[in-house]
């Protein structure tokens, strides 16, 4: 992106297979981005996007200096769990009142168009 870099020994990333200083994005980076994305911002909304995108550059180049190498890749950072009601039967809908709704019915139904043909459809006449 932008021709500027950082200065300064501290800002170095390291570890990643290369050392190079991390680039601090222009405003004419922001402002190319965001005419490819699309977006209509104002003066004071990319002032504001160049900011917030160069202090996450700031904590990345932070985070890229950790030392990781002893550290197993993680898929997950938290610990999962199902957090479930238990399946109980309760009380459900009268029939009427499911079927209120439907576009269509029959025979205390709802009819929906088929989506699978069956052999029969499939046989050549």
């Amino acid at each position: 992106m932008g021709a500027e870099r950082r200065t300064g020994g501290s800002e170095r990333r390291t570890g990643l297979g290369y050392d190079r200083a991390m680039p601090t994005l222009s405003r004419a980076d922001v402002e190319h981005v965001a005419h490819l994305a699309r977006l209509g911002l104002g003066d004071d909304e990319l002032t504001r996007l160049e900011s917030q995108l160069n202090h996450i550059l700031d904590q990345y180049a932070i985070l890229a200096r950790l030392d990781t190498e002893h550290i197993p890749p993680t898929a997950q950072t938290i610990e999962l769990e199902n957090i479930l009601r238990d399946d109980v039967a309760g009380p459900s809908l009268p029939r009427d009142a499911a079927l209120a709704n439907a576009a269509e019915q029959a025979d205390g139904f709802i009819v929906v168009p088929r989506i699978i043909a069956d052999a029969s459809d499939d046989a050549a006449p």
